[in-house]
């Protein structure tokens, strides 16, 4: 049997809220919002009435993107 890959599993997605999201991209809110607004990062879903989400997997695709890229 083969190691498992170090990729994320279905399992672990999950929403991130903007605190998780800052975290794992170095952005502030203001950075963040400005990048979807340019088309040029993941948008949010709405969660409820007051609150936005991100999915899990759509962030940590876009960061491992950037990486290859070098941006």
């Amino acid at each position: 049997m083969q190691p498992t890959s170090p990729t994320l599993l279905p399992t672990d997605r999950h929403i991130m809220r903007r605190d998780e999201v800052e975290q794992k991209t170095g952005f502030k809110r203001s950075h963040i919002y400005n990048l979807m607004k340019a088309g040029q990062f993941p948008q949010c879903r709405r969660i409820g009435t007051r609150a936005v989400g991100w999915d899990s997997l759509e962030i940590e695709q876009w960061v491992q993107d950037r990486l290859s890229s070098g941006d």
